[in-house]
């Protein structure tokens, strides 16, 4: 594509602010991205977390101000299928196990941590619930009006034909699928998709 004097080359995806944009607008390529970080900052502090010396709760900050936040980099415009959804519980839970084992109260032995004790034991919002709060931005983006450029890319309707076939869920349908299920119900997206 030329611009002026400038020629600008087509790709399939780039990295624009430290995240993958790709021509299909997929974000499975971003979270794994994500999640490989997220996996480089768990083992940079292993030996740290691992250490009977930490309190369960120092282990829980480690986790939430270095590790977490790898992974959530740029989340709030993802729109996530259950597939990536359980991605994303199953690195929180490997993360989590730093908690240590559990000795059972009948044989005595020590075991692993099952999730919901792990999720008991971590007394914070999961992973997955913390991405659908993330994306509220929408619903202020919604009360903004159509003369808001904004709005109008929130909204916009593209050009041209559809594939026949049972067509895809769209992002919309997803955030306010997301924001029904975080309790975010009267945002204006209702309002906003039948402009």
């Amino acid at each position: 594509m030329k611009i002026d004097n400038s020629t600008f080359e087509s790709v399939e995806e780039f990295k624009y602010l430290g995240t993958a944009v790709t021509k299909q607008n997929s974000i499975q390529e971003e979270i794994k991205s994500r999640l490989k970080s997220g996996n480089d900052f768990y083992h940079s502090v292993q030996n740290i977390l691992s250490s009977s010396l930490l309190s369960k709760n120092l282990k829980i900050k480690i986790n939430r101000t270095v590790i977490l936040p790898s992974v959530l980099y740029g989340c709030e415009t993802w729109s996530l299928t259950l597939r990536e959804e359980r991605r994303l519980r199953v690195f929180e839970n490997r993360a989590l196990r730093i908690l240590g084992p559990k000795r059972d109260e009948v044989t005595g032995e020590w075991r692993k941590l099952h999730n919901e004790e792990l999720n008991d034991l971590y007394c914070s919002p999961n992973i997955v619930q913390v991405i659908k709060s993330r994306i509220r931005w929408v619903g202020h983006v919604a009360c903004m009006g159509e003369r808001i450029g904004v709005y109008r890319v929130l909204v916009g309707k593209m050009e041209g034909k559809t594939p026949l076939a049972r067509p895809r869920r769209r992002w919309e349908d997803n955030i306010k699928m997301d924001l029904q299920e975080v309790g975010c119900v009267g945002y204006g997206l209702d309002r906003a998709g039948s402009g």
